[in-house]
Protein backbone atom coordinates (compact mmCIF):
# COMPACT_ATOMS: atom_id res chain seq x y z
CA UNK A 1 0.00 0.00 0.00
CA UNK A 2 1.43 3.31 -1.21
CA UNK A 3 1.07 6.54 1.84
CA UNK A 4 -1.20 8.34 -0.84
CA UNK A 5 -3.44 5.13 0.11
CA UNK A 6 -2.71 5.22 3.83
CA UNK A 7 -5.08 7.29 6.21
CA UNK A 8 -3.43 10.39 7.00
CA UNK A 9 -2.89 11.13 10.92
CA UNK A 10 -5.90 13.96 11.33
CA UNK A 11 -7.94 11.74 8.84
CA UNK A 12 -10.06 9.27 9.70
CA UNK A 13 -11.08 6.11 7.08
CA UNK A 14 -14.95 6.72 8.17
CA UNK A 15 -14.70 10.54 7.56
CA UNK A 16 -12.97 9.98 3.97
CA UNK A 17 -15.91 7.82 3.27
CA UNK A 18 -18.40 10.36 3.84
CA UNK A 19 -16.80 12.83 2.20
CA UNK A 20 -16.92 10.30 -1.15
CA UNK A 21 -20.61 9.45 -0.56
CA UNK A 22 -21.36 13.41 -0.06
CA UNK A 23 -19.12 14.25 -3.41
CA UNK A 24 -21.45 11.69 -4.91
CA UNK A 25 -24.80 12.91 -3.82
CA UNK A 26 -27.01 14.37 -6.24
CA UNK A 27 -27.83 18.19 -5.74
CA UNK A 28 -30.48 17.85 -3.75
CA UNK A 29 -28.55 15.86 -1.05
CA UNK A 30 -25.94 18.57 -1.13
CA UNK A 31 -27.79 22.09 -1.09
CA UNK A 32 -28.39 21.36 2.92
CA UNK A 33 -24.72 21.10 3.85
CA UNK A 34 -23.43 22.67 6.96
CA UNK A 35 -21.35 25.38 4.41
CA UNK A 36 -24.57 26.29 2.56
CA UNK A 37 -26.02 27.08 5.96
CA UNK A 38 -23.27 28.91 7.01
CA UNK A 39 -23.69 30.94 3.69
CA UNK A 40 -26.90 31.56 4.43
CA UNK A 41 -26.64 33.07 7.64
CA UNK A 42 -24.11 35.28 6.18
CA UNK A 43 -26.30 36.69 3.89
CA UNK A 44 -28.93 37.16 6.26
CA UNK A 45 -26.42 39.11 8.54
CA UNK A 46 -25.53 41.16 5.90
CA UNK A 47 -29.09 41.88 5.21
CA UNK A 48 -29.45 42.76 9.14
CA UNK A 49 -26.82 45.00 9.50
CA UNK A 50 -27.09 46.73 5.84
CA UNK A 51 -28.38 50.66 5.68
CA UNK A 52 -31.64 49.43 3.64
CA UNK A 53 -33.44 47.63 6.93
CA UNK A 54 -32.62 50.40 9.08
CA UNK A 55 -34.42 52.71 6.69
CA UNK A 56 -37.63 50.49 6.56
CA UNK A 57 -37.40 49.77 10.50
CA UNK A 58 -37.18 53.77 10.55
CA UNK A 59 -40.39 54.19 8.65
CA UNK A 60 -41.91 51.50 10.38
CA UNK A 61 -41.13 53.05 14.30
CA UNK A 62 -41.99 56.26 12.69
CA UNK A 63 -45.71 55.05 11.45
CA UNK A 64 -45.91 53.01 14.90
CA UNK A 65 -45.45 56.03 17.21
CA UNK A 66 -47.82 57.65 14.60
CA UNK A 67 -50.88 55.77 15.41
CA UNK A 68 -50.08 55.95 19.13
CA UNK A 69 -50.38 59.75 18.82
CA UNK A 70 -54.02 59.15 16.82
CA UNK A 71 -55.30 56.84 19.21
CA UNK A 72 -53.97 59.36 21.94
CA UNK A 73 -56.10 62.76 20.14
CA UNK A 74 -59.08 60.91 19.22
CA UNK A 75 -62.03 61.68 21.03
CA UNK A 76 -63.49 58.20 21.06
CA UNK A 77 -60.27 56.64 22.80
CA UNK A 78 -60.37 59.50 25.49
CA UNK A 79 -63.78 58.81 26.59
CA UNK A 80 -63.29 55.33 26.65
CA UNK A 81 -60.59 55.97 28.33
CA UNK A 82 -62.58 56.57 31.39
CA UNK A 83 -63.91 53.24 32.06
CA UNK A 84 -61.06 51.46 30.73
CA UNK A 85 -60.71 49.15 33.83
CA UNK A 86 -64.44 48.30 33.80
CA UNK A 87 -64.65 47.61 30.10
CA UNK A 88 -61.50 47.33 28.22
CA UNK A 89 -62.87 45.71 25.13
CA UNK A 90 -64.13 49.41 24.35
CA UNK A 91 -60.87 50.73 24.68
CA UNK A 92 -59.37 48.67 22.55
CA UNK A 93 -62.18 48.79 19.91
CA UNK A 94 -61.62 52.41 19.68
CA UNK A 95 -58.00 52.16 19.39
CA UNK A 96 -58.46 50.02 16.59
CA UNK A 97 -60.73 52.08 14.60
CA UNK A 98 -59.02 55.12 15.25
CA UNK A 99 -55.86 54.09 14.09
CA UNK A 100 -57.02 51.82 11.24
CA UNK A 101 -59.62 54.59 9.97
CA UNK A 102 -56.66 57.19 10.09
CA UNK A 103 -54.33 54.58 7.73
CA UNK A 104 -57.53 52.87 5.32
CA UNK A 105 -58.18 56.71 4.68
CA UNK A 106 -54.97 57.32 3.87
CA UNK A 107 -54.73 54.39 1.36
CA UNK A 108 -57.60 55.72 -0.34
CA UNK A 109 -56.35 58.82 -0.58
CA UNK A 110 -53.02 57.99 -1.61
CA UNK A 111 -53.07 54.71 -3.89
CA UNK A 112 -56.70 53.22 -4.73
CA UNK A 113 -60.45 54.37 -3.39
CA UNK A 114 -62.55 51.54 -3.22
CA UNK A 115 -65.64 53.75 -2.14
CA UNK A 116 -66.08 54.86 -5.62
CA UNK A 117 -67.40 52.61 -8.41
CA UNK A 118 -65.71 54.62 -11.41
CA UNK A 119 -62.12 52.65 -12.14
CA UNK A 120 -60.50 55.39 -13.71
CA UNK A 121 -61.47 57.52 -10.19
CA UNK A 122 -60.62 54.75 -8.01
CA UNK A 123 -56.99 54.92 -9.19
CA UNK A 124 -56.89 58.94 -9.07
CA UNK A 125 -54.98 58.77 -5.89
CA UNK A 126 -52.37 57.27 -7.22
CA UNK A 127 -51.87 59.62 -9.67
CA UNK A 128 -52.11 62.29 -7.23
CA UNK A 129 -48.87 60.56 -5.66
CA UNK A 130 -46.88 60.66 -8.43
CA UNK A 131 -47.65 63.88 -8.88
CA UNK A 132 -46.59 65.27 -5.55
CA UNK A 133 -43.90 62.89 -5.68
CA UNK A 134 -41.62 64.40 -9.20
CA UNK A 135 -40.65 67.18 -7.30
CA UNK A 136 -39.36 65.07 -4.16
CA UNK A 137 -37.57 62.69 -6.59
CA UNK A 138 -36.20 65.66 -8.72
CA UNK A 139 -34.97 67.25 -5.25
CA UNK A 140 -33.88 64.26 -3.21
CA UNK A 141 -32.03 63.22 -6.00
CA UNK A 142 -30.05 67.13 -5.94
CA UNK A 143 -30.10 66.91 -2.07
CA UNK A 144 -28.51 62.58 -2.65
CA UNK A 145 -25.84 63.32 -5.26
CA UNK A 146 -24.34 66.50 -3.15
CA UNK A 147 -24.03 63.76 -0.18
CA UNK A 148 -22.40 61.13 -2.34
CA UNK A 149 -19.57 64.04 -2.68
CA UNK A 150 -19.64 64.59 1.38
CA UNK A 151 -21.72 67.95 0.79
CA UNK A 152 -24.81 69.28 2.49
CA UNK A 153 -26.77 70.87 0.66
CA UNK A 154 -29.38 72.30 2.24
CA UNK A 155 -29.92 75.28 -0.27
CA UNK A 156 -32.48 73.36 -2.16
CA UNK A 157 -35.47 76.02 -1.53
CA UNK A 158 -33.09 78.84 -2.56
CA UNK A 159 -31.87 76.59 -5.91
CA UNK A 160 -35.89 76.16 -6.36
CA UNK A 161 -36.97 79.91 -5.78
CA UNK A 162 -34.66 81.34 -8.53
CA UNK A 163 -35.28 78.34 -10.80
CA UNK A 164 -38.81 78.82 -10.59
CA UNK A 165 -38.43 82.41 -11.21
CA UNK A 166 -36.86 82.09 -14.01
CA UNK A 167 -38.92 79.76 -15.69
CA UNK A 168 -42.08 81.47 -14.54
CA UNK A 169 -40.56 84.31 -16.44
CA UNK A 170 -39.91 82.12 -19.44
CA UNK A 171 -43.23 80.54 -19.38
CA UNK A 172 -45.40 83.53 -18.23
CA UNK A 173 -43.92 86.73 -20.56
CA UNK A 174 -42.61 85.04 -23.96
CA UNK A 175 -44.99 84.00 -26.77
CA UNK A 176 -43.18 80.86 -28.56
CA UNK A 177 -44.45 77.95 -29.51
CA UNK A 178 -45.06 74.53 -27.60
CA UNK A 179 -42.01 72.87 -28.96
CA UNK A 180 -40.19 75.52 -28.32
CA UNK A 181 -41.35 77.25 -25.47
CA UNK A 182 -41.62 74.41 -22.82
CA UNK A 183 -38.18 73.05 -23.35
CA UNK A 184 -36.80 76.46 -23.37
CA UNK A 185 -38.56 77.22 -19.92
CA UNK A 186 -37.16 73.94 -18.34
CA UNK A 187 -33.40 75.00 -19.82
CA UNK A 188 -33.38 78.02 -18.57
CA UNK A 189 -34.66 76.95 -15.05
CA UNK A 190 -32.36 74.10 -14.15
CA UNK A 191 -29.82 76.54 -15.87
CA UNK A 192 -30.63 78.94 -12.98
CA UNK A 193 -30.93 76.44 -10.51
CA UNK A 194 -27.36 74.99 -11.55
CA UNK A 195 -25.92 78.10 -11.22
CA UNK A 196 -27.25 79.39 -7.68
CA UNK A 197 -25.96 76.04 -6.45
CA UNK A 198 -22.38 76.36 -8.33
CA UNK A 199 -22.41 79.21 -6.15
CA UNK A 200 -21.89 77.21 -3.15
CA UNK A 201 -19.46 74.82 -5.33
CA UNK A 202 -17.06 77.37 -6.02
CA UNK A 203 -16.89 79.37 -2.54
CA UNK A 204 -16.25 76.27 -1.51
CA UNK A 205 -13.79 74.85 -3.79
CA UNK A 206 -12.24 78.42 -3.79
CA UNK A 207 -11.96 79.35 -0.13
CA UNK A 208 -13.18 76.26 1.83
CA UNK A 209 -16.17 77.78 2.86
CA UNK A 210 -18.15 75.55 4.45
CA UNK A 211 -21.43 74.45 1.91
CA UNK A 212 -23.56 74.66 5.17
CA UNK A 213 -23.12 78.00 5.81
CA UNK A 214 -23.25 79.03 2.38
CA UNK A 215 -26.37 77.50 1.18
CA UNK A 216 -28.50 79.05 3.98
CA UNK A 217 -27.51 82.02 3.19
CA UNK A 218 -28.27 81.55 -0.28
CA UNK A 219 -31.99 80.35 0.40
CA UNK A 220 -32.63 83.95 2.24
CA UNK A 221 -31.22 85.65 -0.99
CA UNK A 222 -32.48 83.66 -3.34
CA UNK A 223 -36.09 84.56 -1.24
CA UNK A 224 -35.63 88.25 -0.97
CA UNK A 225 -34.51 88.72 -4.64
CA UNK A 226 -37.78 86.52 -6.08
CA UNK A 227 -39.70 89.25 -3.40
CA UNK A 228 -38.37 91.95 -4.76
CA UNK A 229 -38.72 91.03 -8.15
CA UNK A 230 -42.70 90.01 -7.63
CA UNK A 231 -43.49 93.32 -5.42
CA UNK A 232 -41.81 95.63 -7.17
CA UNK A 233 -42.64 94.53 -10.96
CA UNK A 234 -39.08 94.24 -11.86
CA UNK A 235 -39.65 90.65 -13.95
CA UNK A 236 -43.08 90.08 -13.48
CA UNK A 237 -46.63 92.70 -13.55
CA UNK A 238 -48.07 91.54 -9.90
CA UNK A 239 -51.40 93.08 -9.20
CA UNK A 240 -51.18 95.35 -5.95
CA UNK A 241 -51.40 92.51 -2.81
CA UNK A 242 -49.85 91.52 -0.04
CA UNK A 243 -48.79 88.13 -1.02
CA UNK A 244 -47.35 89.19 -4.59
CA UNK A 245 -47.88 86.08 -7.40
CA UNK A 246 -47.00 86.38 -11.41
CA UNK A 247 -49.67 85.98 -13.70
CA UNK A 248 -50.34 82.29 -14.83
CA UNK A 249 -48.25 80.65 -17.15
CA UNK A 250 -49.08 80.45 -21.33
CA UNK A 251 -50.28 77.29 -21.67
CA UNK A 252 -47.49 76.85 -24.29
CA UNK A 253 -45.40 76.38 -21.14
CA UNK A 254 -47.30 73.94 -19.10
CA UNK A 255 -46.35 70.15 -18.66
CA UNK A 256 -48.59 68.49 -20.13
CA UNK A 257 -50.75 65.86 -18.70
CA UNK A 258 -50.41 62.09 -19.64
CA UNK A 259 -53.23 60.69 -18.51
CA UNK A 260 -55.39 62.87 -19.64
CA UNK A 261 -57.42 66.10 -18.42
CA UNK A 262 -58.99 64.05 -16.05
CA UNK A 263 -56.12 63.46 -14.40
CA UNK A 264 -53.38 66.16 -12.58
CA UNK A 265 -50.56 64.02 -13.41
CA UNK A 266 -48.23 65.72 -15.84
CA UNK A 267 -44.89 65.62 -17.44
CA UNK A 268 -43.20 66.31 -14.68
CA UNK A 269 -43.21 62.89 -12.88
CA UNK A 270 -41.42 61.57 -16.46
CA UNK A 271 -39.10 63.85 -16.21
CA UNK A 272 -38.24 62.78 -12.37
CA UNK A 273 -37.78 59.14 -14.14
CA UNK A 274 -35.25 60.65 -16.51
CA UNK A 275 -33.35 62.06 -13.86
CA UNK A 276 -33.23 59.04 -11.73
CA UNK A 277 -32.24 57.00 -14.93
CA UNK A 278 -29.60 59.84 -15.73
CA UNK A 279 -28.22 60.09 -12.02
CA UNK A 280 -27.60 56.40 -12.11
CA UNK A 281 -25.77 56.29 -14.83
CA UNK A 282 -23.29 59.22 -13.90
CA UNK A 283 -23.02 57.94 -10.44
CA UNK A 284 -22.31 54.55 -11.11
CA UNK A 285 -21.24 54.20 -15.31
CA UNK A 286 -19.59 57.61 -15.59
CA UNK A 287 -15.54 58.82 -15.00
CA UNK A 288 -17.26 61.83 -13.04
CA UNK A 289 -19.35 59.37 -10.72
CA UNK A 290 -15.84 57.52 -9.99
CA UNK A 291 -14.48 60.85 -8.95
CA UNK A 292 -17.17 62.11 -6.58
CA UNK A 293 -17.74 58.95 -5.26
CA UNK A 294 -13.61 59.06 -4.46
CA UNK A 295 -13.99 62.66 -3.22
CA UNK A 296 -17.06 61.69 -0.91
CA UNK A 297 -15.17 58.61 0.63
CA UNK A 298 -11.73 60.37 0.94
CA UNK A 299 -10.43 63.79 -0.23
CA UNK A 300 -7.39 63.56 0.50
CA UNK A 301 -7.02 59.98 -0.88
CA UNK A 302 -8.25 61.34 -3.99
CA UNK A 303 -5.97 64.46 -4.18
CA UNK A 304 -3.36 62.08 -3.76
CA UNK A 305 -4.48 60.18 -7.15
CA UNK A 306 -4.39 63.55 -8.74
CA UNK A 307 -8.49 64.45 -8.96
CA UNK A 308 -9.18 67.96 -8.52
CA UNK A 309 -11.20 67.78 -5.48
CA UNK A 310 -12.08 71.84 -6.19
CA UNK A 311 -13.47 71.45 -9.82
CA UNK A 312 -15.23 67.95 -8.41
CA UNK A 313 -16.81 70.12 -5.84
CA UNK A 314 -17.72 72.91 -8.16
CA UNK A 315 -19.48 69.98 -10.74
CA UNK A 316 -21.37 68.14 -7.89
CA UNK A 317 -23.38 71.76 -6.51
CA UNK A 318 -23.92 72.60 -10.43
CA UNK A 319 -25.43 69.14 -10.82
CA UNK A 320 -27.44 69.30 -7.68
CA UNK A 321 -28.63 72.64 -8.27
CA UNK A 322 -30.01 71.51 -11.66
CA UNK A 323 -32.06 68.79 -10.24
CA UNK A 324 -33.81 71.25 -7.72
CA UNK A 325 -33.72 73.65 -10.12
CA UNK A 326 -35.90 71.18 -11.86
CA UNK A 327 -38.24 70.13 -8.87
CA UNK A 328 -38.80 74.20 -8.81
CA UNK A 329 -39.24 73.93 -12.73
CA UNK A 330 -42.23 71.38 -11.89
CA UNK A 331 -43.98 73.37 -9.07
CA UNK A 332 -44.56 76.73 -11.49
CA UNK A 333 -45.23 74.69 -14.50
CA UNK A 334 -47.12 71.87 -13.21
CA UNK A 335 -50.68 73.57 -14.09
CA UNK A 336 -51.90 76.34 -15.91
CA UNK A 337 -53.02 78.25 -12.48
CA UNK A 338 -49.80 77.99 -11.05
CA UNK A 339 -47.49 81.25 -11.39
CA UNK A 340 -44.48 82.11 -9.44
CA UNK A 341 -45.13 82.81 -5.76
CA UNK A 342 -42.56 83.11 -2.79
CA UNK A 343 -44.20 80.12 -1.49
CA UNK A 344 -43.53 77.93 -4.66
CA UNK A 345 -41.46 75.43 -2.89
CA UNK A 346 -43.67 74.38 -0.21
CA UNK A 347 -40.83 72.88 1.54
CA UNK A 348 -39.54 70.64 -0.98
CA UNK A 349 -36.13 71.74 -0.60
CA UNK A 350 -36.33 70.77 2.94
CA UNK A 351 -38.05 67.12 2.96
CA UNK A 352 -35.99 66.63 -0.34
CA UNK A 353 -33.52 65.85 2.69
CA UNK A 354 -35.72 63.85 4.30
CA UNK A 355 -36.17 61.82 0.61
CA UNK A 356 -32.07 61.72 0.00
CA UNK A 357 -31.53 60.22 3.46
CA UNK A 358 -34.23 58.00 3.71
CA UNK A 359 -32.87 56.83 0.19
CA UNK A 360 -29.71 56.23 1.34
CA UNK A 361 -28.56 58.97 -1.34
CA UNK A 362 -28.51 55.99 -3.97
CA UNK A 363 -31.02 56.99 -7.32
CA UNK A 364 -32.83 53.92 -6.78
CA UNK A 365 -33.49 54.47 -3.18
CA UNK A 366 -34.36 57.90 -3.50
CA UNK A 367 -37.51 56.95 -5.88
CA UNK A 368 -38.49 54.70 -3.26
CA UNK A 369 -38.47 57.30 -0.77
CA UNK A 370 -40.30 60.02 -3.44
CA UNK A 371 -43.15 58.06 -3.86
CA UNK A 372 -43.60 56.71 0.18
CA UNK A 373 -43.75 61.01 0.65
CA UNK A 374 -45.76 61.53 -2.11
CA UNK A 375 -48.00 59.17 -0.98
CA UNK A 376 -48.41 60.55 2.55
CA UNK A 377 -48.74 63.82 1.14
CA UNK A 378 -51.45 62.71 -1.09
CA UNK A 379 -53.16 60.77 1.36
CA UNK A 380 -52.70 63.12 4.28
CA UNK A 381 -55.40 65.27 2.66
CA UNK A 382 -57.91 62.76 2.59
CA UNK A 383 -57.08 61.35 6.43
CA UNK A 384 -58.01 65.34 7.60
CA UNK A 385 -61.00 65.41 5.63
CA UNK A 386 -62.67 62.01 6.55
CA UNK A 387 -61.19 60.96 9.83
CA UNK A 388 -61.28 64.87 11.38
CA UNK A 389 -56.99 64.14 11.90
CA UNK A 390 -54.95 67.10 10.91
CA UNK A 391 -52.60 67.08 8.16
CA UNK A 392 -49.90 67.85 10.92
CA UNK A 393 -49.29 64.38 11.77
CA UNK A 394 -48.34 63.48 8.55
CA UNK A 395 -45.13 66.25 9.02
CA UNK A 396 -44.72 64.66 12.53
CA UNK A 397 -44.64 61.26 10.76
CA UNK A 398 -41.62 62.54 8.16
CA UNK A 399 -40.09 64.64 11.56
CA UNK A 400 -40.24 60.98 12.96
CA UNK A 401 -38.31 59.06 10.00
CA UNK A 402 -35.41 62.34 9.70
CA UNK A 403 -34.62 61.09 13.53
CA UNK A 404 -34.64 57.51 13.44
CA UNK A 405 -32.95 57.86 10.31
CA UNK A 406 -30.34 60.02 12.46
CA UNK A 407 -29.81 57.64 14.85
CA UNK A 408 -29.26 53.89 13.13
CA UNK A 409 -27.59 52.61 16.81
CA UNK A 410 -31.19 53.23 18.10
CA UNK A 411 -32.73 51.63 15.59
CA UNK A 412 -30.34 48.28 15.84
CA UNK A 413 -30.61 48.38 19.77
CA UNK A 414 -34.39 48.49 19.45
CA UNK A 415 -35.18 45.54 17.39
CA UNK A 416 -32.17 43.52 18.46
CA UNK A 417 -30.18 44.14 15.05
CA UNK A 418 -26.06 43.19 14.79
CA UNK A 419 -24.00 46.29 14.62
CA UNK A 420 -23.22 47.68 11.25
CA UNK A 421 -19.75 46.35 10.04
CA UNK A 422 -16.90 49.28 9.18
CA UNK A 423 -16.74 49.79 5.91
Amino acid sequence: MSDADKPQPDEKPADREADTVLDEAPEETRKDTPQDDSRSRSLLKEIASGDALSGVLAVFLAVFVGSVMIAATDEGVRETLGYVTARPSDFFSAVWEAISGAYSAMFRGAIFNYNLTEPAQQWRPLTETLKFAGPLIAGGLGVGIAFRASLFNIGGRGQMLMAGGAAGYIGSKLELPLVIHLPLAILVGMAVGALWGGIAGVLKARTGAHEVIVTIMLNYVAFYLLFYALAEDVLFETPNSNNPKSLPMKESAILPKVLGDQFNLHLGFVLALVAVAVVWWLINRSTLGYRIRAVGENPHAARASGINVGRTYTVVMLIAGSLLGLAGVNQVLGTVTSGVSLDLDASIGFDAITVALLGRSRPLGILAAGLLFGALKAGGFTMQTSENISVDLVLVVQSLIVLFLAAPPLVRAIFRLPAQEAK
